[in-house]
């Protein structure tokens, strides 16, 4: 078996056949080049090589990285296997546990997402300046009122926003679309005179936010642009697009939304991967407990 043949037909069954996205081929890419590289000159890699490459990686990597790029291989060697490439599967009697440390996803403190966009309108250009200070302002507000990733706001097409009724379609991981609608009439103002003012440059480019250069405003252009205007407005912090998006969906639990509610919102598709939002405003909560309750500023006694 040519095992560097077998990965090509792989990820061409993958592309066309399973459709997976973009980002999603090129880990698998990254992943299965990277194994290849450790087994070369192997015709069959069999346990004992593949559990000498986990033990590789493990000297390399963080736990959820490792985990995605043994996912990756596992799912290969799946195919293999159900396609009668391979004659026993090695993974079946490789045992991996993965002891994860559970980080809680970092949010931006409510007055540091006011104070952000507060100096942001006070910035307010003229002249050609003006239709991009829209577009990022837009960019930032449509961050913090929908939750959505920052692929997912670079990728709105021009005719997925409906300006009349708020709504805007937007194409998730794995191809699933989720419509969200806009809850802010002045956000949603802001995003009607953005269109006017870019309104020929997003008819030639097919994408709702554009660069300067008349293409689709990329993820990477996002995120500087975010920080670009957090150091403007004196947040010493480092803030991303996903730290709205954490943002979004604790602010939303804690004011009392149903996690299900915040799950379609979010475009989760399993409703564990939501929980962990629960556990943020529990901690929050705890945290307002400990700091603002009124038993502490109370000149009481000790016990007897």
């Amino acid at each position: 078996m040519n095992l560097r043949v077998e990965v090509i037909e792989y990820l061409e069954y993958c592309t066309f056949r399973k459709s997976l996205s973009k980002n999603t081929m090129k880990a698998y890419r990254i992943d299965l080049r990277q194994f290849l590289e450790f087994v070369a000159g192997t015709t069959e890699p069999g346990k004992r090589q593949i559990e000498a490459y986990i033990t590789d990686l493990h000297k390399q990597y963080q736990q959820r990285t490792i985990k995605r790029k043994l996912a990756s291989i596992k799912a290969f060697y799946t195919y293999l296997e159900e396609e009668e490439r391979i004659r026993e599967n090695p993974f079946r009697k490789i045992r991996i546990k993965f002891k994860e440390k559970k980080t809680l996803p970092r949010i931006i403190p409510r007055k540091e997402i006011e104070q952000m966009l507060r100096s942001m309108y006070r910035t307010k250009p003229e002249g050609a300046r003006r239709k991009t200070w829209l577009r990022d302002l837009s960019v930032v507000e449509l961050c913090f009122a929908t939750g959505a990733r920052v692929g997912e706001i670079s990728r709105i097409g021009a005719g997925n926003v409906n300006l009349d009724t708020g709504v805007i379609r937007i194409m998730g991981k794995g191809g699933r679309e989720r419509d969200i609608h806009i809850g802010s009439e002045s956000v949603l103002s802001l995003l009607r005179t953005y269109y006017e003012a870019n309104r020929e440059a997003i008819r030639r480019s097919g994408s709702f936010f554009v660069s300067q250069r008349g293409n689709r405003f990329s993820e990477q252009s996002i995120r500087l642009m975010m920080k670009k205007y957090a150091k403007q407005a004196g947040i010493e912090r480092t803030i991303t697009p996903h730290m709205f998006r954490h943002s979004f969906a604790t602010y939303l639990i804690e004011a009392g939304a149903d996690i299900s509610y915040v799950k379609e919102l979010l475009g989760h598709s399993s409703i564990r991967t939501t929980q962990i939002y629960i556990h943020l405003a529990a901690h929050k909560k705890a945290e307002i407990l400990r700091e603002l309750h009124p038993r502490h500023q109370m000149n009481i006694g000790p016990a007897a």
